[in-house]
């Protein structure tokens, strides 16, 4: 008999490997922030409103109209080979000039990259290593795939080499299989931070000593406020660093067309993958983007929306400044989407979350993004899709929110912050802090 027949008549029959799914922190929040009093510092959506819509739109409807039976038939499970010429010319405003468009793998969104890439490789048990606070959508990826994740620490300048390659030396010392490096090196989801010129070296260095194979997820590359774009991993090792890129953030999210650039051999791996899972990625999409980039002033619209995010960015900084309570910190970003805030000594943020939506604010507990539940000390602020007044307005009912736990707090002198907490770990002296400064944690 099922265990639970009465709930899932089927629940004895599903594989081992959904034993473990569960609703992201940031999906799970979904139905409170479509609510209109609520003001959402939670996900990162871009702001398409932004994009010459009635260009966009008479593009996609000419295309239709005058290609409409190449854009609406079945395509290449890789990609179509124009797109894939023009993902070449996005990936060289990264230092990445010596790609060719028959390594580029499209896929739907850079997220079935991700997934794709850890199909080809990852075996149940294998251990992933990745920074410590890691994308949420990464962590569901390793997690279907039965993987083990062990986080490295960040600081304000990114991923920390010789946290890594302690990590390294630890793995290979309990006989555990590390299959990659998975990195965020630039405005880093949820961290908000950059890995820095000399630990870019370092990392690909350490990545060459120790036969490491290193995965950099790059959505948020072309989002920098105050400089050029830094030069790719990928740009400075072709063979030990696989590329995963999307035009959600510079383009439009809801197209889902994202690429994976990668060896040859690992390239048809990649695509065997793809006709298994989709049979080819969406041709209307794909030759909506190409045309975008043939006929649009894309690089100005980059620079566009840099100004747009650079506006919130900086409106969420000077409130938080303004309004946080004593004991507060946080990142503090040149690009991207997302500020990485500690709160003071003793709170929760996922046990204050209810209280945060009473008060009509949502942020992203920082557990989501930790495999093993740590985290809770944290929240992830997302600042690309509001408006700079309703940031303004969230931040100062958020910190109304802190203010009434801290109060909570020094009435009952202690309370049980939940079984999520970490025992016996202080936080980092740095005035903006991304992480703990020593962990071997093993994530999900």
């Amino acid at each position: 008999m099922p265990r639970h027949p009465r709930l899932d008549p089927l629940a004895d029959r599903y594989a081992a490997r959904t034993h473990g799914m569960k609703t992201s922190e940031i999906r799970a929040l979904f139905s409170v922030v479509s609510r209109p009093e609520v003001v959402s510092l939670a996900g990162g959506m871009p702001a398409v409103t932004a994009l010459p819509l009635d260009a966009v739109g008479s593009m996609i409807g000419e295309l239709v109209s005058g290609m409409g039976a190449k854009t609406l038939q079945y395509g290449s499970g890789q990609g179509d080979p124009r797109l894939r010429e023009r993902i070449c010319d996005v990936m060289a405003l990264e230092g990445i000039t010596d790609a060719s468009p028959s390594e580029v793998v499209v896929t739907v969104g850079s997220q079935q990259g991700l997934d794709l890439v850890t199909r080809v490789f990852v075996d149940p048990g294998d251990v992933i290593l990745a920074e410590g606070p890691s994308y949420v959508g990464a962590l569901g990826v390793f997690q279907a795939a039965e993987a083990r994740v062990r986080h490295v620490p960040m600081d304000d300048d990114g991923l920390i080499p010789e946290a890594l390659e302690q990590a390294l030396i630890e793995c290979r010392a309990a006989g555990d299989r590390v299959k990659f490096l998975y990195t965020v090196p630039n405005f880093h989801n949820p961290g908000g931070v950059t890995l820095s010129e000399p630990r870019r070296q370092a990392i690909v260095d350490i990545a060459d000593r120790y036969d490491l194979l290193v995965i950099e997820d790059n959505p948020y590359g072309l989002l920098g406020f105050d400089r050029e774009p830094m030069r790719a991993l990928r740009a400075r090792d072709a063979q030990r660093v696989i590329y995963l890129g999307s035009f959600s953030k510079t383009f439009s999210p809801g197209l889902r067309v994202g690429w994976v650039l990668a060896p040859l051999a690992v390239r048809e791996k990649l695509v065997l993958a793809t006709e298994a899972q989709v049979l080819c990625p969406p041709s209307l999409t794909q030759y909506a983007v190409a045309r975008y980039l043939d006929t649009q002033p894309w690089r100005e619209q980059i620079k566009l929306f840099t100004e747009l995010y650079r506006e919130r960015r900086d409106a969420t900084l000077e409130s938080l400044t303004a309004l946080m309570p004593r004991g507060t910190t946080w990142t503090r970003p040149d690009g991207g989407f997302y500020v990485w805030l500690k709160l003071p000594d003793g709170l929760d943020s996922k046990l204050m979350q209810p209280r945060a939506v009473n008060a009509h604010v949502a942020y992203v507990p920082g557990i989501g993004f930790y495999a093993d539940g740590s985290g809770s000390e944290y929240l992830r602020l997302s600042y690309c899709y509001p408006e700079p007044d309703a940031i303004r307005e969230g931040v100062r009912r958020l910190a109304r929110v802190i203010e009434a736990e801290l109060d909570l707090h020094s009435t009952f002198d202690a309370v049980d912050t939940g079984t999520f907490r970490a025992v016996g770990r202080t936080a980092p002296p740095a005035e903006t802090i991304v992480g703990p400064a020593n962990s071997d944690r093993i994530e999900d």
